[in-house]
Parts: structure tokens; sequence; C-alpha cells
């Protein structure tokens, strides 16, 4: 007798397997380290570009700061210029007209030398008996 062997293609594709709990526990072990591990990497990232982003701004007012200072220097050259007693009598001969006064010609104003302050009312009642 002769026998006959058929294969039977049985599709599988939609059983679903039941999960061991071992395996479970070790995915969500893994995908805590990852997450632990991604968030100091980005907290990492994050100090690095805050880093840089400071030495941006300390190379920006350290170059703001030496303008200040030329711009101060320039200023200070300048006042010294126009305070300079040569520049003021220049001036004051040339454009305003005015000379040197003879000796006799600037009068002191005639007046008392005591200087006289103003009393308050307690002040002058305390000097009256």
């Amino acid at each position: 007798m002769m026998e006959y062997y058929t294969v039977k293609r049985i599709d599988n594709s939609r059983l679903l397997r039941p999960a061991p709990a071992a395996g479970l526990k070790d995915f969500w072990r893994r995908a805590a380290c990852g997450a632990a591990l991604a968030a100091c990497l980005l907290f990492y990232a994050l100090q690095h570009f805050e880093c840089i982003q400071k030495r941006y701004q300390i190379e920006q007012l350290q170059s703001e700061r030496a303008q200040a200072a030329q711009l101060n220097q320039q200023l200070q050259l300048e006042v010294a210029t126009l305070d300079s007693p040569m520049r003021v009598d220049a001036i004051a001969r040339n454009q305003l007209g005015l000379t040197i006064p003879v000796p006799g010609q600037a009068v002191p104003a005639d007046g008392s030398s005591e200087a006289v302050l103003a009393d308050s009312p307690a002040a002058v009642s305390a000097a009256r008996p």
C-alpha cells in the first residue's frame, strides 16, 4: 500500500504569542535606561550650547568695552583740548574782543563786608527781653 502525504499550508500570521513576563520586564528596563541616557545627552548638549552662547556674548561685550574705552579716551582728549587756557585766551581776545584790564580799570564793589543773616522769629523773640 502506498501512502500519500499532502502538505497543508497553515496561515499562522494572525496568531499572537503571549509575551513572557521576564522579557517584557527586560524590555521596560532597557527602555528606561535608554531614556535616561538620552536625557543625560540632551542635558549635556544644552549645557554645551549655553556655554558657547555665553562665550559669544562675552566676546561681544569685550569688543563693546574696547570701543567704549577708545571713545572715552577720545572724549578726554577733546575735553583737555577745549579746556586749554591758551585756547580760551585766544577765543577771548580774537572772537570776543576782550583785553587784559589795566591797573585801576577794575574796581571792587563798595559794600559792607559784614554778612547779614536772616533771623528766624524764634531767634528774634529769644533775643528780646
